[in-house]
């Protein structure tokens, strides 16, 4: 559902707020992680670092709420692939292992539409306390939110935008 146009800037001042949400409001405000299509043609205008840090968010998001099957039974499972190549990209190989073995109970590669990772999760029934412990563990003794930043800024060029957003 669309709420409207808004204008949107993110510039060194963001950046340098180090509020992660902000940096990556276009992103979060704007892209539709409802349907495979929309998602895809909402990510083109944003660069890779851009669609990275959000992948990531979201999956923190989800399974600080409620796990890796909550990741995987809502609409932000979609950018699980984007949110494993984001956690290289960002330094973070426990966490990509993490990920990776979440994906290899899901049959290896989760569906990107919904109804799909549904059905895997029905399916397979895939156990995934001892992952998300581990990823409470980990998330917990490293000072993650200061990796993304640091990543945030060495790609700082690549994190500013201006310009108007769909709100979804």
């Amino acid at each position: 559902m669309n709420m409207g146009e808004e204008h949107v800037v993110v510039d060194d001042s963001v950046i340098d707020s180090e509020d992660i949400f902000a940096i990556i409001d276009p992103l979060w405000s704007s892209v539709d992680t409802g349907h495979e299509e929309q998602y895809v043609e909402g990510l083109k205008r944003f660069s890779l670092p851009q669609q990275y840090v959000f992948a990531i968010c979201w999956y923190r998001g989800e399974v600080n709420n409620g796990g890796h099957e909550q990741f995987y039974g809502n609409s932000a499972g979609i950018v699980w692939d984007e949110a494993a190549a984001g956690l290289d990209e960002v330094g973070a190989p426990e966490l990509r292992a993490i990920l990776d073995e979440s994906a290899k109970r899901m049959g290896g590669r989760p569906s990107k539409n919904q109804k799909g990772r549904f059905e895997q999760l029905k399916a397979l029934t895939p156990n995934f306390d001892d992952l998300d412990e581990r990823f409470y563990e980990l998330e917990g003794s490293n000072d993650f939110d200061s990796l993304l930043l640091d990543y945030v800024k060495k790609n700082r060029a690549s994190f500013c935008f201006d310009g108007m957003v769909d709100k979804v």
